[in-house]
């Protein structure tokens, strides 16, 4: 069975393709033209063994906003998409993460029922032209658009750049726990026989 999806994207702010497969090895080839979004995007699939492409033109004369959230919405139908009707995933994924001084843990729930729960408080507001509030206008888009449970919790840490990657990183484990099929679920992980 083939997890892939290819998402396109075009509005009047973005022109975004993200093509993602689930059972990858972590390629990827990213180029939103936010560099140290890209660096994370690129870390999240190393992680997570996720093979993913994205290519998105934005607005970024305005500022990052409009490329960053729509990546998230692309990514989010793009793992939607190549989920299918969920059978047979383990649906949870969690990991805590340590990256230098920062620890920060990820919890996901592949449920359909879209939720984020965010407690990232970063002393930067940027990083290498990266608007750091942006972090959370990206999962926000991505657990819409999926129909995902997340929580986000930073547990310490006071590098921003480290505390990001830990957030990434931890999100790329948790999400290919979460992926993973499992041959003694029939069905979905759920008693209501739906997710």
């Amino acid at each position: 069975m083939s997890r892939e999806a290819t998402i396109e994207r075009k509005t009047a702010e973005t022109d975004i393709v993200v093509r993602l497969n689930i059972d990858g090895k972590g390629d990827s080839s990213i180029d939103t033209g936010v560099g140290f979004f890209d660096h994370m995007l690129t870390l999240f699939a190393k992680h997570g063994l996720f093979d993913l492409e994205i290519k998105a033109k934005g607005d970024l004369e305005v500022d990052g906003h409009h490329t960053v959230e729509d990546v998230g919405i692309c990514l989010g139908q793009a793992f939607d998409k190549a989920l299918g009707d969920k059978e047979g995933i383990s649906r949870y994924g969690f990991y805590v993460l340590p990256m230098n001084e920062a620890l920060a843990t990820i919890c996901a729930d592949i449920c359909g029922r879209p939720y984020l729960a965010y407690n990232m408080d970063l002393s930067a507001s940027q990083i290498g032209g990266f608007d750091t509030d942006l972090t959370h206008e990206f999962f926000q888009a991505l657990v819409t658009n999926m129909g995902l449970t997340l929580h986000v919790r930073l547990l310490a840490g006071t590098n921003p750049h480290h505390v990001i990657e830990a957030v990434f990183k931890g999100f790329g484990k948790a999400m290919d726990q979460a992926t993973t099929m499992d041959p003694r679920i029939a069905g979905v992980q759920s008693t209501k026989g739906v997710l």
